[in-house]
């Protein structure tokens, strides 16, 4: 299963990049890759179901999955219920960077779900997906900066 990892340091300190990026409700407002996040559910603080519109390569992927969040250790993770993939799971983190500054990182497994085109069209994908990752990761750092300016 193709693994993609995309990490960015961001100049906002981990208590003020964790809540952007937990927030994934607002992130239609600032990725222009994503279409629209919706919260289908959510029990209790630490576990909540979303579906998800994204534009990747001129393809709309839609999807519905399970989060569980962790505060404390400033993560969550995600894997698919229902959706346009074979498989897709990872996991969204914020470390403390040195300089007071922050790590954001994304990791994903997926399968496209067509084994008999994996070989050629996984890196591809892997490509797209790390591409729009690392658009994903800077679009959050704007808001982080916008939202630490705005204080």
């Amino acid at each position: 299963m193709p693994h993609v990892e995309v990490e960015l340091p961001v100049a906002a300190p981990p208590e003020q990049a964790w809540p952007v990026v937990v927030d994934v409700l607002g992130y239609p407002a600032c990725m222009e890759s994503v279409d629209a996040v919706e919260l289908v559910e959510q029990p209790d603080e630490r576990h909540r179901t979303t579906a998800w519109s994204v534009r990747l390569q001129g393809s709309v992927l839609r999807w519905t999955e399970t989060e569980v969040i962790d505060h404390a250790a400033r993560r969550f993770d995600f894997e698919q219920l229902t959706g346009d993939l074979g498989a897709f799971s990872g996991h969204w983190a914020v470390r403390a960077a040195p300089g007071g500054g922050s790590t954001v990182a994304l990791h994903v497994d997926f399968d496209l779900g067509i084994p008999l085109l994996a070989e050629m069209l996984d890196p591809v994908a892997a490509d797209a997906l790390r591409d729009s990752a690392a658009q994903m990761l800077a679009a959050l750092e704007q808001r982080m900066l916008l939202q630490g300016a705005a204080r």
